[in-house]
């Protein structure tokens, strides 16, 4: 993957472009159809996903609670911890991901441990108080 499409991603903005040659062997891409589900509330989560290009919607008990499109990302819990899907993602559009599994992020971790460090800090923002 170019490295500079991850700079597209809020995720890696603060990244440096040495950091991010590193990080784009990693990521992979995928492109999905509009009414695909991306990610199922209550099910493990083991990836994390980023909107390249396309829209989103997020439910959460069936209910809407979020749009989402490009640049925006998903599914952080499963890099940080193994925990269950709190919401469903579906595509609204067609839309084409950037997807890291939470193998190769532990794999970057030991790999380049600054640049990880920096994209875990972006994760545990976005983190909800307990």
């Amino acid at each position: 993957m170019d490295p500079s499409r991850l700079k597209s991603i809020s995720l890696f903005q603060s990244v440096a472009e040495d950091d991010l040659r590193e990080i784009a062997p990693f990521a992979q891409e995928v492109s999905v159809e509009a009414g695909k589900h991306l990610v199922r509330e209550g099910d493990f989560s083991y990836e994390l996903l980023a909107i390249e290009e396309g829209e989103a919607e997020v439910l959460r008990e069936g209910e809407h609670v979020a749009d989402l499109g490009p640049g925006d990302f998903f599914g952080e819990h499963g890099l940080l911890e193994r925990d269950k899907r709190n919401a469903t993602v579906v595509a609204k559009t067609p839309m084409r991901l950037i997807t890291l599994t939470g193998w190769d992020f532990k794999r970057m971790e030991r790999a380049m441990p600054e640049a990880v460090a920096r994209v875990r800090q972006v994760l545990e923002e976005r983190r909800p108080e307990e």
